[in-house]
């Protein structure tokens, strides 16, 4: 079969770019290893994890805040089974969704291992090892990552595990020990410790959520504390031990000296590595860097012509919406249109609770690169509406120039943030200055009002409501 655009992975970044393609008139394939479409978010990631998280979180209001609310209930209880069971009917609906729009945009779908022959060959292995040739003018690769791993531990997949066992878990931990703090293990870690697990964290680094404005790690460690988790910040992990349905973790504190850390089950959450295996990679002449991505230019070409990377295999943030974003860039300039990505305005999310988003540079960024900067600041227990919903943990913080008040950064934590966040990119995609959001109406009584707030707080500091 030939075609306009071959289309190796069908993650957020894959399946979106094929869409693009077959939209601007292209002739599009779609090739994806796994039984299902939708990658790694769909499947194990994204969206079975906030289906937990949902899950997780009426369970923990019922228990602990419905009262407050005069809601009386008894003899609350966790099944499990029925949660997971949910989460699997969330997953197949949104790849039934996929498989629907791949249908509407008639774009072929191959099921299979994609390796290259040469520049416009590929074959396609499928499950029952028949294999299929295709020739495209033009590829995109887009296979995405795998959990990374450390040296010496190894998950088992039974008590060792990464973020796509846990999801599957048929018993609630008695003590789950996590090994990273970063978003992955604290998103899982709160499904768990809501329903009564208790949850240690490991973190080499002295902060959680290192890649964020250093404010939202404490504030964030703050709030997970109040539901039970334990942080052992400055940790370097030396061991990982099973014996029989017990975990041993073993790690160096601050001043070097040992501690011993027993539980029922360990996640390893130390990030992801890019996934390229089986591509065959070499028959078309790329080379991988340092760190097992592709090398590609400003238009997300790698030194092949026709072929482009996209997503968790090429450098930047591994995060679903960049692929996406990077998915469409690549299917306009094929069609040869003048697509634009700024990637310091891609919003990085984390959906525990409270919700943490940032956008723009950070307090430290802007430190390193000497650029002059005011900081306006503004708590969620001041927020009527934050009040009214019990969500007072929290804080907006915006990072203004100091000169142009042209808004830099904003870094928030509380209710809501996830949605809360795209205010400030479409506001800082426009360059728009404290000045300006603190002059927009906004609805009353909202969490956004905090934003203003805080725009407010960073011009002349002068918040109305605290």
């Amino acid at each position: 079969m030939n075609y306009d655009v071959t289309v190796i992975g069908s993650g957020p970044g894959g399946y979106v770019a094929a869409i693009r393609c077959a939209q601007l008139g292209m002739k599009t394939a779609i090739i994806e290893k796994y039984s299902s479409l939708g990658g790694t978010c769909t499947n194990v990631g994204c969206i079975p994890s906030k289906a937990l998280l949902d899950s997780s979180e009426h369970f923990y209001n019922a228990l602990h805040q419905f009262k407050a609310h005069g809601i009386e209930l008894k003899n609350l209880s966790v099944d499990l089974k029925k949660m997971i069971s949910r989460k699997d009917d969330v997953v197949k609906q949104n790849v039934s969704g996929i498989n629907f729009l791949m249908k509407k945009n008639k774009i072929d779908v191959y099921q299979g291992v994609a390796s290259f022959l040469s520049q416009g060959k590929i074959s396609v292995t499928r499950s029952d090892k028949t294999t299929v040739e295709l020739s495209s003018r033009n590829t995109i690769i887009a296979t995405g990552s795998k959990p990374a791993t450390l040296k010496n531990i190894q998950a088992d997949g039974k008590r060792i595990i990464t973020s796509t066992e846990i999801l599957n878990l048929t018993e609630i931990p008695n003590h789950l020990i996590i090994i990273g703090g970063g978003v992955i293990g604290l998103e899982l870690g709160s499904v768990y410790a809501r329903i009564g697990s208790k949850v240690s964290v490991l973190e080499f680094t002295d902060s959680i959520i290192g890649n964020m404005d250093r404010t939202l790690g404490k504030e964030l460690q703050k709030s997970l504390s109040k539901i039970g988790f334990e942080f052992y910040l400055k940790h370097k992990v030396n061991s990982v031990t099973v014996k029989g349905k017990n975990v041993t973790v073993t790690a160096d504190n601050p001043e070097g000296k040992s501690i011993t850390l027993e539980g029922d089950y360990c996640l390893l959450s130390v990030g992801r590595s890019p996934y390229t295996e089986g591509l065959n990679l070499n028959a078309v002449g790329i080379t991988l860097d340092e760190k097992g991505r592709i090398p590609v230019n400003s238009n997300l070409q790698t030194s092949v012509p026709g072929i482009f990377a996209i997503g968790d295999v090429v450098q930047g943030a591994m995060l679903a919406h960049k692929a996406e974003e990077e998915g469409i860039y690549v299917a306009e300039f094929i069609a040869g249109q003048k697509p634009h990505i700024n990637y310091q305005l891609i919003p990085g999310v984390v959906y525990t609770w409270p919700e943490v988003a940032g956008v723009g540079f950070t307090e430290e960024e802007l430190k390193t690169k000497s650029i002059a900067y005011k900081i306006g600041s503004f708590p969620f227990k001041a927020s009527g509406r934050a009040r009214a919903s019990m969500d007072t943990d929290g804080l907006v913080k915006v990072l203004a120039d100091a000169k142009t008040d042209e808004i830099l950064g904003v870094h928030m934590i509380g209710p809501r943030a996830a949605d809360m966040i795209a205010e400030a990119v479409v506001a800082m995609e426009f360059r728009a200055s404290a000045e300006d959001i603190a002059r927009m109406s906004h609805a009353h009584p909202t969490y956004t009002e905090v934003f203003k707030e805080a725009c407010l707080a960073a011009t002349d500091n002068r918040p109305i409501h605290i």
